[in-house]
């Protein structure tokens, strides 16, 4: 008698496959609810281009928008964008979870062992439990930052109970699932000084980007850093060091900009320069009008929304596993190792080509992207460049020139945003499960570079 093989979730469907049709199918259905009279605040149909931008935008959780969302949309648009923003952030944690089991079948039983020991990934039998968590302590976040920022609203902005209610829990959807969409038309500009609304916000981004695997390990050892995985200490390790990077460079650049922080005091400075820190890792919002930074700002921004925040998560960017594995991989070539060694565990080859190649894609697309959004519109490179990576890493910030840009350009950044929010999980997925044992080895040869 022949025993059936336990099925294995997402067998015969390649997880490219289903992440793709997912996210599209969400973008289709934005569009046409997006579309209708009933979505706008005028009551007319919003053009094709816009719903399927905007809906792209909330899908992809990136924020970047043709029209101002808090006017042009109507209520029932409002509620749409976040519905949206909340499948779209759900989907991509819970899509990571699938992935996780999948390729967790797809390798050897030792190895899959030992990664599981290691990492304290899922496997098939706790799936549901997973995923049940996943969403529990999304949406117990979401509620507690929108509690929040709903007391804010009424104690220190006269907003009735119900519109603080409703803005609080629109911002909160938004910032957890590191969205940037804003209900005011110079974003969160007008809360620059105000502490409770910033560190709120701010800390949201934070967690809903570090990846759901990084925080349940954090919450379960976090008195214990030593035991954390290599994971989760790249993660830790290398946002702090971003975070404090990206302060003291707006600190030095925008000190006296007077477009910026120069009108603010020494608090609200630090609060300014924090806030735009964090908001690079893929949170979109921003309290400085972005456009009048400084180009020097404008890179230091650049680099940090490339980079992005954790895997797993809602922040988009090659993620900063990627970058810190990279890093190592640089780092031992320098020191002629032969292997990588992360603490006292060492790094797959198989993963650092992946890392590689997820990296080296993200800077030619990002690159080609450039040169023909560059021919598409008349805006100089700065600032170009500037909105390609956004759109690529599902930030949202802008100097600026989204409305602007032609309709070959906005469908050029749609194409980008759904690139960039699918394209690491599904890169990663293919990478991870196409893995071939050649039978035999070719003859090495020695190649000088550089």
């Amino acid at each position: 008698m022949t025993r059936r093989r336990p099925a294995v979730p997402g067998r015969g469907r390649h997880p490219t496959v289903v992440i793709a049709a997912g996210f599209g199918s969400a973008v289709l259905l934005g569009t046409l609810l997006l579309g209708t009279p009933l979505a706008t605040a005028e009551g007319d149909s919003s053009h094709w281009l816009t719903a399927l931008f905007t809906a792209t935008s909330a899908v992809c959780v990136t924020g970047l928008v043709v029209v101002d969302t808090g006017t042009h949309w109507s209520v029932f648009g409002e509620v749409v964008i976040v519905l949206l923003i909340q499948a779209g952030g759900l989907g991509i944690m819970t899509l990571a979870t699938l992935i996780m089991v999948i390729v967790a079948h797809r390798v050897g039983l030792r190895a899959r062992l030992s990664a599981q020991l290691e990492t304290k990934s899922v496997v098939a039998a706790d799936l549901r439990h997973v995923l049940r968590r996943v969403v529990t302590f999304s949406l117990i976040c979401e509620a507690a930052i929108a509690a929040v920022l709903a007391v804010r609203f009424i104690t220190g902005y006269g907003e009735p109970l119900g519109r603080a209610v409703y803005l609080g829990i629109f911002h909160g959807v938004s910032a957890f699932n590191n969205a940037g969409f804003a209900l005011w038309p110079d974003n969160l500009m007008r809360f620059v000084t105000d502490p409770w609304i910033c560190l709120t916000i701010a800390l949201a981004v934070i967690v809903g980007g570090l990846g759901y695997p990084v925080v349940f390990e954090l919450l379960r050892t976090w008195r214990h850093p030593w035991r954390w995985s290599v994971l989760t200490r790249i993660t830790v390790g290398l946002s702090a060091l971003l975070l404090g990077v990206g302060t003291l460079a707006f600190l030095m650049t925008e000190w006296r900009n007077p477009g910026t922080m120069g009108p603010l005091d020494d608090s609200g400075k630090l609060l300014a320069a924090f806030f735009a820190a964090v908001m690079p890792r893929s949170g979109g919002f921003n309290t400085l009008d972005i456009s009048q930074m400084y180009p020097s700002s404008w890179l230091v921004t650049d680099v940090l929304m490339f980079i992005g925040g954790g895997s797993a998560g809602t922040a988009g960017g090659i993620k900063v596993t990627t970058f810190g594995f990279l890093l190592f991989i640089i780092w031992s070539e320098l020191r002629g190792e032969h292997q990588v060694n992360i603490g006292h565990r060492r790094l797959p080859s198989a993963t650092q080509r992946q890392a590689l190649s997820i990296g080296l894609l993200g800077i030619i697309l990002v690159t080609l992207s450039t040169w023909l959004l560059l021919i598409l519109t008349p805006h100089g490179l700065d600032q170009v460049l500037f909105e390609v990576i956004s759109a690529f890493a599902t930030n949202g910030l802008s100097t600026g020139i989204t409305a602007d840009t032609s309709l070959a350009g906005h469908v050029l950044l749609s194409v980008l945003m759904y690139i960039g929010r699918i394209g690491p999980l599904t890169l990663g997925s293919a990478l991870a499960l196409k893995q071939r044992t050649r039978r035999y080895e070719l003859p090495e040869e020695k190649v000088i570079l550089g």
